[in-house]
């Protein structure tokens, strides 16, 4: 077990003031361009798409009047929808879990890049990401089938409870292709045709390229400090207190998150801010080596990973707070988003 940091001394963060600023288009520092430079030679942008049925349906117009009339309001000033069908159905909670499993993947193996639809995956990792959406698509499609087969069933059922409010146009007369998962790596380059036909627009598109990975250096480093946070404040609560006169039960998962969560920021070498660098450090130094039942038994042990759990978490709060950022425009956007 390593507990050095957390067995004799609490750890030091080191913090200089810093006054709050909002906002602003901050140039990016070479640091930021280095990141980003890194960024734009081993990234690939990948997007991911699900076709996916509609379960809600608006009432029509003359539903919506007999619901109004029993509230004695207007009729178009009430907004209503209905379940076509049960959402809760073992069925259907099948397709919607590989859905989610699908897309937890893709956030976990992939950094936010400035457009919607798109993240950044490490071009070393395409081979093998590629392998396990295909999974994920084959698991989707056998989910799907096992629903078309109780599909009738479902909408009978829904029938039943819809009561008058059942319409069967509502319905697919099939779930054939109603539900699938598509991967593609759209191209983020200019193309180099441009070079020959416009130079000035090339070299605006590559500007503009320049910029969008700077945003994603500065998203990457929102999105691994905010992870960071809510991990530390989590387990600090955890770990401080009573319940019903006993410490607080936590699940194991509360430990193995900090390792997943290491080795996700290590992974994609951003380094753009040495403040969340010496925040993640002394995080990971703290927690490496710690059994969950340790903590389990040592009071003195979970009191002091809390104590420096909580000073790291105000830290990396401030660090959220107090950073500049960039207004960050995306695709069809005219306001800043992140």
């Amino acid at each position: 077990m390593s507990t050095a940091t957390t067995s004799e001394s609490p750890i030091t963060l080191n913090q200089s003031p810093r006054p709050t600023t909002l906002p602003t288009n901050t140039p990016a520092t070479q640091t930021e361009r280095s990141a980003a430079n890194r960024l734009r030679s081993t990234m690939a942008a990948v997007r991911l798409a699900f076709t996916w049925l509609g379960v809600r349906k608006t009432l029509a117009p003359e539903q919506r009047t007999t619901a109004a009339r029993a509230f004695q309001a207007d009729r178009d000033l009430l907004s209503a929808t209905k379940l076509i069908l049960d959402t809760k159905h073992p069925s259907f909670r099948n397709v919607a879990r590989v859905r989610s499993e699908a897309s937890s993947y893709w956030r976990t193996e992939t950094l936010p890049f400035p457009e919607p639809g798109v993240r950044l995956l490490p071009q070393n990792k395409l081979a093998g990401f590629d392998a396990r959406m295909s999974q994920f698509r084959q698991e989707l499609l056998d989910a799907a089938r096992e629903l078309s087969g109780q599909y009738e069933q479902i909408k009978s059922e829904a029938q039943r409870r819809l009561g008058t409010l059942f319409n069967a146009s509502d319905y697919p007369t099939t779930l054939d292709g109603m539900f699938d998962v598509e991967v593609s790596y759209p191209p983020i380059e200019p193309p180099n045709y441009l070079i020959a036909l416009n130079p000035g627009v090339f070299e605006a598109e590559q500007a503009r390229v320049r910029e969008r990975f700077e945003s994603a250096v500065e998203l990457a480093e929102q999105a691994f400090a905010g992870e960071l946070q809510k991990l530390v404040t989590h387990l600090a609560e955890r770990l401080t207190g009573l319940q019903d006169g006993q410490p607080k039960v936590f699940r194991d998962t509360a430990i193995r998150n900090f390792t997943e969560f290491f080795d996700r920021f290590r992974r994609p070498n951003v380094h753009s801010n040495p403040e969340l660098d010496a925040l993640v450090d002394p995080a990971r130094q703290v927690i490496t080596g710690i059994e969950p039942q340790q903590l389990r038994d040592s009071v003195r042990l979970r009191q002091m990973v809390a104590n420096d759990f909580t000073r790291i978490e105000q830290a990396v709060g401030g660090l959220l707070v107090d950073r500049p950022r960039r207004n960050i425009l995306r695709c069809g956007q005219t306001g800043a988003g992140a």
